[in-house]
């Protein structure tokens, strides 16, 4: 799901409403928090666009990022119920 062009992790998901795509993002902004690694990310309604890079490495994918694509792979696993 995830693809990669332009120096950046990028994923789109949409989820069944707000709420599921809410509490996808919150469970995500945890593990961003703690990683100490943010991502750029969008919502609208039900949909959440993520992109991933890292800024101190020159605006360019690093393991910090495929570290972070992975933990958020396996949050999503478990809204697969909620997904469209």
């Amino acid at each position: 799901m995830w693809t990669e062009n332009d120096k950046q992790l990028s994923i789109s998901v949409s989820f069944t409403d707000f709420s599921s795509a809410w509490a996808f993002m919150t469970e995500v902004a945890l593990v961003a928090e703690k990683a100490g690694h943010h991502p750029d990310w969008h919502n609208v309604y039900n949909r959440v666009t993520i992109r991933l890079s890292t800024h101190e490495a020159g605006n360019t994918v690093t393991q910090k990022d495929r570290d972070l694509a992975s933990a958020i792979d396996h949050i999503l696993s478990r809204y697969t119920h909620q997904l469209l």
